[in-house]
Parts: C-alpha cells; sequence; structure tokens
C-alpha cells in the first residue's frame, strides 16, 4: 500500500506516468488561487461592492507573495527529487533541514515587513481611501495566516518530488470546500464582514497544512527530520529575536504590562500546544519543540497588531 502512494516515474509509460503526476499539480495551482477568488465572490454577494473592491484589491498583493513561497519550495523540490531518487536518505535530511531554513525564514521576513508596511502598500497599490480601512482589515488578517500557506507549499511539493501529486491536491481541495463554507457561515450567519472572509481563509489555510503535515509524517517515515529540538528551535530564532525587541520597546514607551501579555500569550501558546501535539501519535514529542516558534510566532504578531494600533499616539509626528 505505502509504493502505491507514492508515483512511479520511472517505468511504464512516460506519456501515461507524466500526465498522471502533471494534471493534479496543474489543478492544484489553480485551486490555490481559490481562497481569494471564493472571498470575492461571496463578498460581492453578501456585503456589497465596497467590500468587494477591499477583497479584490487585495489580490495581487496575496498572489505575489504566495508565489515566493511556491517558487522556493518547488525549487527546493527538484533537490529533494533527485536525492530520493538516488535513495540518498542522509542528503536528503540535510536537504529538508536546509529548504526549512530557507523557506522559514523568507516566510518570516515577508510576513513581518508585509505587516509592518501594509498601510503604504495598500496605498502603493492605488486602493481608493474609502475602502483603505476595509483592505488593511481583510489583508492584516490574511497575512497573520501566511506561515500555514508556507507550511502546505513546502509540504506539498515535498510529496511531488517523490512523485506523488494527487494528495496535495486532495487536501487542497478539501481547505478551499471549507473556505467556502466558513465565508458563507461568518458573513451570513455571524455577519462578521471582510473579517469574517479573512478568518474563513485562514481557518482553511491552518486546516489543510495540519493535515498534509500530519499525513507525511505518518506515511512517509523517511521524509522526518531527526535530531526533529536544535533543528527546530534554530530554523525559527528569528521569531524570539523580534520578540526580544518587542520587549524593549514597550517597556522603553512605558508599557511594560504589553511585554507581559506577549510573555504569557508565548508561553500559554507553548504549554497548551506542547500538550495538545505531543498526544498525537503522528506528532509526538516533536510536537513540543514546534510549540516553541508557534508561541513565538503568535506573540510577534499580537505586539506588531499592537503597535499599529498605538503608532500614532506614540509617535505623533
Amino acid at each position: 500500500m505505502k509504493n502505491q502512494l507514492k508515483g512511479d516515474l520511472v517505468t511504464g509509460s512516460i506519456t501515461g506516468s507524466m500526465l498522471r503526476f502533471a494534471f493534479p499539480l496543474m489543478l492544484g495551482n489553480l485551486l490555490q488561487q481559490c481562497y481569494n477568488i471564493a472571498d470575492t465572490l461571496i463578498v460581492g454577494r453578501v456585503l456589497g461592492a465596497g467590500a468587494l473592491a477591499a477583497v479584490g484589491s487585495s489580490y495581487a498583493l496575496i498572489v505575489f507573495i504566495t508565489s515566493i513561497f511556491i517558487g522556493l519550495s518547488m525549487g527546493c523540490s527538484a533537490v529533494f527529487s533527485m536525492q530520493y531518487g538516488a535513495r540518498d536518505w542522509n542528503g536528503l535530511q540535510r536537504s529538508i533541514f536546509s529548504a526549512m531554513l530557507i523557506v522559514g525564514g523568507v516566510t518570516l521576513l515577508l510576513n513581518m515587513g508585509a505587516i509592518l508596511f501594509l498601510s503604504p502598500v495598500i496605498r502603493l497599490l492605488q486602493t481608493p481611501f474609502e475602502i483603505e480601512q476595509m483592505a488593511y482589515t481583510y489583508l492584516f488578517i490574511v497575512f497573520l495566516g501566511m506561515i500555514p500557506v508556507s507550511v502546505y507549499n513546502f509540504y506539498a511539493n515535498l510529496l511531488r518530488s517523490i512523485g506523488n501529486s494527487v494528495v496535495p491536491l486532495a487536501f487542497l481541495v478539501v481547505s478551499v470546500v471549507l473556505n467556502i463554507v466558513l465565508d458563507l457561515l461568518l458573513m451570513l450567519v455571524f455577519h462578521m464582514g471582510v473579517k469574517g472572509a479573512a478568518l474563513a481563509t485562514v481557518i482553511a489555510q491552518v486546516v489543510g497544512a495540519v493535515e498534509l503535515y500530519v499525513y507525511t509524517r505518518i506515511h512517509f517515515p523517511e521524509l522526518r527530520l531527526k535530531g526533529a529540538y536544535l533543528r527546530i528551535e534554530g530554523s525559527f530564532y528569528i521569531g524570539i529575536g523580534y520578540l526580544f525587541l518587542l520587549y524593549g520597546f514597550y517597556r522603553a514607551v512605558a508599557l511594560p504590562s504589553m511585554s507581559v501579555v506577549l510573555t504569557v500569550v508565548s508561553l500559554g501558546t507553548r504549554v497548551v500546544l506542547a500538550y495538545a501535539l505531543a498526544t498525537l501519535p503522528a506528532v509526538g514529542y516533536t510536537g513540543i519543540w514546534w510549540s516553541v516558534p508557534i508561541g513565538w510566532a503568535l506573540a510577534d504578531g499580537i505586539g506588531v497588531w499592537y503597535y499599529r494600533k498605538i503608532r500614532k499616539q506614540l509617535l505623533p509626528i
């Protein structure tokens, strides 16, 4: 059964094998654009022209950043493919770790940069003034969910590198359908407006990323990283760097209570996730290590959001 989950591209009909591999790949690339398209269509029907313009104007920026994740992951998958074909397990492990460093680091930098400079970017896109706030709200929430987008693309291309393009497509379909359902629920039932559209996208992307990660760990143990603590911590250490920067900033502007809040968020997330993830058989104790950078990322996001909220009060110039 395990061998059936992996595509064999070196035996049988070359044309048939390539078509069976390429079709889910092409369809997946198209479906990945459906998150914003679904938001746009449903927002236009439910919330009207203003909200439609706000979400539609965000599309180009989201596609640009998502394309960076896809391009990096695809480039890394070429190396994975060669090493998997050669059964170079040690080399494959090193490459996966190095790729995680690169993709993870770029994701964090783009995430922080996009959130910090979101207002100027929205103006650069010539967004009409009357919908700037809605566009900002939508993009801010969506960018908080860029990490699961990166995780999904990394593991999708990792599976594709060993010839399996069907499973990433299946999980993507589930995620897109969930996005549509949540769009309708959050906007029609809970009346959350563009916030609901953005939250629906983020929740659906988190579900897709977690599903694909767990599936890969269960069915392909040879793709798991080993020696799963220092590598994980080191890969995302930039997160705690930003967190210490935020600690210092809030103490400098006489808001030490915010430093306490960020500490509670970081440590609280770590404890809750450590217990939750460690109980999953497919994750095990590795979940404890992953809970640490996730806690950093969440605290960083809250710290930056609060800075944006009070910036004009602190820096009236």
